[in-house]
């Protein structure tokens, strides 16, 4: 069966030379601006853990952002095709990345902790289930070598009323 590509392009430019470059660990920002095609940029720094700007985005967050917009984008999709109404999604996800004692690390497991809103009368096993078969399908899940966690919550709302 043909494999089917799909090429992404992104840009990543150093925005935090203060005059001096990388003459010393301290003498830099952290900053950056990523871009792709004719998208915002998206200001980003490294964590302020990491001499970064707690105001811009760091990897780690784009990285757990990713898992949860591409599992939310599946189960989406899952469930409008298996009749399960989802009036509002909205998922407080976080991820844990441990440090090693060279100055590495990793992530060691993402928790996705979507809050669902479905139509009255919805299947709640049902819309629980299509959690997994989110996960199997998730391009982004299925790229990282660590565990994602799942803890839905499910609420009912009438019938084009959706609650948060």
């Amino acid at each position: 069966m043909p494999h089917k590509a799909h090429l992404y392009r992104v840009t990543v430019v150093w925005t935090g030379n203060r005059g001096v470059g990388t003459e010393d660990y301290r003498a830099y920002d952290r900053d950056h601006a990523i871009g792709a095609l004719a998208k915002p940029s998206i200001e980003g720094s490294a964590d302020a853990a990491f001499r970064g700007d707690p105001s811009r985005w760091n990897p780690e967050e784009l990285l757990v952002a990713s898992i949860s917009a591409c599992h939310k984008l599946w189960y989406l999709h899952l469930c409008a095709v298996a009749g399960v109404c989802v009036l509002a999604y909205e998922d407080n996800a976080e991820g844990l990345m441990e440090e090693d004692d060279n100055g590495g690390g990793r992530f060691v497991q993402v928790i996705l902790r979507p809050r669902i809103s479905l139509r009255a009368g919805g299947d709640v096993k049902l819309a629980a289930r299509l959690h997994h078969d989110a996960h199997e399908k998730c391009f982004i899940a299925n790229s990282v070598n660590f565990p994602i966690l799942f803890k839905p919550e499910f609420d009912s709302a009438p019938l084009g009323v959706a609650m948060r």
